[in-house]
C-alpha cells in the first residue's frame, strides 16, 4: 500500500499535520500509524481519567468523526519499526510495508526509567504517560493503597494528585533537592511542596531508589519504604529511532528546519516532543515538550507537506498546570531583572532582560491575564514602547498604545 502522506504518531502533532494538509490538499490519501489503539486523545488528561473527572470519550482531542471527516485511513495498534527513506517505505512490526510520498514523524517521547536493582521483581509498576498506564493502575489500585512515586516533576505530581481520589498513602522521592525543578525556582517550589504536603503527600528529596525487593524499596540514604504500587516518573526521552533509521539528523531529538523538515533526509518532516526547537528566550536549541507547540509544529509541517509555505519560529517553554487546587503558569527563562509580588501562595515573578520580557512564574490568583505576558514573550516586544511598570502591577491592555492593543487582542492574548 502507498499513500501520498503517512503520519507516524496519533497525538497533537498528528492532528495538526492532518489539519495543515487538508487546508490545501482536500483529496490526497493520508494514513496514520500508531502503536496505540485509541482514537486521538489528550494525554494531559490521563490524570483526570484516573481521578474520575473525565471519561475516556471525553479525553478525545478531536471529534469522533475526525478521521472520517478528513478521509484518513488509520492503522492503530500497529508499530512502525523502521523507515527506508531511499525507497520511501515504512516497515511495521507485523511485517507490512507502507509506502509514502511524504512522511511525518510525530513519534513523541517515552518514559525514562533509570537502571534500578530489583525493579523486575516489582509486580505493580507503571509509568504515567499513556492511556494504558491509567488503565493498568485502575485495575490494581484500592482505597488506602501505599503508592511510591519516583520523580517529583510534572508527571509524578499529577499522578499523586489523581491518586488522592483513592485515599492513597503516597510517598514521592526525587534525587533533586526540590520539587518541580524544571519549572519552579526554590521559593515557589517550597510553596508548592508545602501545599501538596497539606494534602497528605510525603516527600523524600535528595535521594533515589537504590534497589527493590518486590514491594519494598531501599533508598540511597538507607530509608526503606514498603508499597503496593510503584510509579516511575523520572523523566522522558524522545522517540528518535525511526528518524535515525531513515538517516535524519538526531542530536538528542530530531533536528528540523523552521518548516519542520528533517535535516539530512528528503520528504520527511517531524513535529512534537521528538523534535528539537529553537528557544527564543534563551537562544538555545532543545526539546520543548508542550502540547500547543506540538500541534503548531504539526500544522506547519502539514502545510509544507501539501505545498504551502509556513514556519514555526517562536518556541519557548510554557506550562499551565495545577496541583491540588493551586495553579501555576510559567514561561520562558528566569534570567535578568526580576519584578516580584509574593503573598502566601500568590506569587508573581516577571523576568526581563535586554528590554524584553524573558520569562515569568505566576502562582495562585496571580495567574490572571497571563496571556498578556505570554504575548510579550512570544512577540519579543520592546518593553520601552509602553508602561511596563503598570503592566507588572496590573496586567491590562491600557498599558499599551492603541495599535498594540488591537494587535494583542487579534491574537487572542
Amino acid at each position: 500500500m502507498k499513500y501520498e502522506y503517512v503520519i507516524i504518531g496519533n497525538s497533537a502533532a498528528a492532528a495538526g499535520c492532518i489539519e495543515g494538509i487538508r487546508e490545501t490538499d482536500k483529496k490526497g490519501s493520508i494514513a496514520v500509524i500508531s502503536d496505540e489503539k485509541y482514537h486521538i486523545y489528550s494525554r494531559p488528561l490521563i490524570s483526570y481519567k484516573l481521578k474520575g473527572d473525565v471519561t475516556e470519550k471525553q479525553m478525545n482531542y478531536r471529534p469522533a468523526d475526525f478521521y472520517k471527516a478528513n478521509n484518513i485511513e488509520t492503522m492503530l495498534g500497529k508499530k512502525a519499526v523502521s523507515v527506508d527513506s531511499k525507497n520511501k517505505m515504512v516497515s511495521l512490526e507485523s511485517g507490512e510495508k507502507i509506502g509514502y510520498e511524504k512522511l511525518l514523524l510525530a513519534t513523541g517521547s517515552k518514559p525514562f526509567v533509570p537502571p534500578m536493582d530489583g525493579l523486575d521483581s516489582v509486580k505493580n509498576k507503571f509509568s504515567f504517560m499513556k492511556m494504558d498506564d491509567v488503565k493498568g493502575i485502575e485495575k490494581v489500585v484500592k482505597k488506602g493503597a501505599k503508592v511510591l512515586i519516583v520523580g517529583a516533576g510534572l508527571i509524578g505530581l499529577k499522578a499523586a494528585e489523581a491518586l488522592e481520589h483513592y485515599d492513597c498513602d503516597m510517598t514521592v522521592i526525587d534525587l533533586a533537592d526540590r520539587i518541580l525543578p524544571s519549572i519552579l525556582d526554590k521559593k515557589t517550589s517550597s510553596i508548592m511542596q508545602k501545599h501538596i504536603e497539606d494534602h497528605g503527600v510525603k516527600f523524600i528529596l535528595g535521594t533515589s531508589a537504590k534497589k527493590f525487593d518486590k514491594n519494598k524499596a531501599v533508598l540511597t540514604n538507607g530509608t526503606e519504604i514498603s508499597f503496593d504500587i510503584l510509579i516511575t516518573a523520572v523523566g522522558v526521552r524522545p522517540n528518535t529511532e525511526l528518524a535515525e533509521s531513515a538517516g535524519a539528523k538526531v542530536e538528542r531529538g530530531i533536528l528540523t528546519d523552521k518548516k519542520q523538515a528533517c535535516k539530512g533526509v528528503k520528504n520527511i518532516w517531524a513535529a512534537g516532543d521528538c523534535t528539537v526547537s529553537d528557544d527564543i528566550t534563551t537562544g538555545t536549541a532543545h526539546i520543548i515538550a508542550l502540547m500547543p507547540n506540538a500541534h503548531e509544529q504539526g500544522l506547519v509541517a502539514g502545510r509544507n507537506m501539501a505545498g504551502s509555505k509556513a514556519v514555526f519560529d517562536h518556541a519557548f517553554p510554557m506550562n499551565a498546570i495545577g496541583f491540588f487546587g493551586l495553579h501555576i503558569i510559567t514561561a520562558g527563562a528566569y534570567t535578568g531583572d526580576c519584578y516580584e509580588e509574593n503573598d502566601d501562595e500568590n506569587v508573581k515573578q516577571l523576568f526581563s532582560k535586554d528590554n524584553k520580557l524573558n520569562g515569568f512564574i505566576l502562582m495562585g490568583d496571580k495567574i490572571k491575564r497571563a496571556g498578556i505576558y505570554t504575548a510579550l514573550i512570544r512577540e519579543q516586544t520592546d518593553l520601552t514602547t509602553f508602561d511596563y511598570q503598570l503592566l507588572c502591577e496590573a496586567p491590562q491592555l491600557a498599558a499599551f498604545a492603541r495599535e498594540k492593543r488591537y494587535e494583542i487582542l487579534s491574537k487572542g492574548a
